[in-house]
């Protein structure tokens, strides 16, 4: 039996479900794309091949094998986009959400069943069907949970608002104990530059104190604010539109620590090593351009 504990994003990992780019499929078509950064890839021909995404997922499953970490995989399935596992469930505290993902997604959280079959059935959940959630917009911080959202009136138009004000609620409900803070994040269809497809995307706690954060990513500057007063100014790393783009954000921690980063990260990496941090550079360069990066690729299942 998987005993799950998750309550932050930074305290010492034990076991994790990590993506897998093997037999990713063909370049998809530029209609099924989901998110801007694949699609403008698509267009320009310059969208990642396997052996690239697979080669980057071996280096990132290398440093959890160096920390002695778990690391499930998802189960096989030809021809079919299995990498970014954080989108299918998450967990928080000692229960396992099962994402309500876009449908053409569902098989993903098949390939993980043999996983799920080692948890507590009685906690598994799954949010109601107009609960929409991902786990890229769920993030811990010990008492607090952060949720990104996109509270305009046309989210039905957009594919990449992943997260709904129902699912924020959920959350609310189903973890009364917690202070739930939504945050409303800025969507674009065509601009990847303005588009924070997750929460992880333009913010993620690091250390016990500190944070990664690009400001431009909430529509509401108060959600900002928020995020400034709690952690103190001083203690947040502020990434540019560029750096954004390039995921900057969605780096990974093992221990309160020890940070997974991409090696092109020089900025980033810079100041978490000036802070005391130990950064474990890896190539990520690849699966980066279809939006998603190395939080994006793990489901954390166990922390100390």
């Amino acid at each position: 039996m998987l005993e799950l504990n998750v309550n932050n994003e930074t305290s010492r990992l034990r076991a994790v479900v990590l993506g897998s780019a093997v037999h990713n499929g063909p370049t998809p078509k530029r209609e099924e794309a989901y998110d801007p950064k694949s699609l403008e890839h698509i267009l320009a021909g310059t969208y990642p091949i396997e052996i690239d995404m697979v080669r980057e997922m071996e280096a990132f499953n290398r440093v959890f094998e160096k920390y002695n970490v778990t690391v499930f995989r998802p189960e096989m399935i030809e021809n079919y986009n299995q990498i970014f596992t954080r989108d299918i469930g998450f967990v928080i505290g000692d229960v396992f959400v099962k994402s309500n993902i876009l449908p053409d997604r569902e098989r993903e959280l098949d390939a993980i069943q043999y996983v799920i079959d080692q948890m507590d059935p009685q906690k598994v959940v799954r949010p109601p069907e107009e609960v929409h959630i991902e786990g890229g917009d769920v993030m811990l911080w010990n008492d607090y949970i952060f949720v990104g959202t996109y509270k305009g009136s046309d989210y039905q138009d957009y594919i990449t608002a992943r997260t709904n004000l129902q699912g924020v609620q959920y959350i609310k409900d189903l973890f009364p104990t917690k202070i739930v803070k939504g945050f409303d994040l800025v969507k674009s269809k065509i601009e990847a530059r303005d588009n924070a497809l997750h929460l992880d995307c333009c913010f993620q706690p690091v250390g016990i104190n500190k944070g990664i954060i690009y400001k431009n990513g909430f529509r509401e500057e108060a959600d900002y604010l928020f995020l400034v007063n709690l952690f103190g100014k001083e203690n947040l790393f502020h990434v540019t539109r560029d750096e954004m783009y390039h995921m900057n954000s969605n780096i990974f921690s093992i221990d309160t620590t020890v940070v997974v980063s991409e090696r092109n990260f020089t900025r980033l990496n810079n100041w978490l090593r000036a802070n005391g941090f130990l950064v474990e550079e890896i190539p990520y360069a690849e699966i980066a351009k279809q939006e998603g990066l190395l939080r994006c690729s793990t489901l954390p299942l166990i922390r100390d």
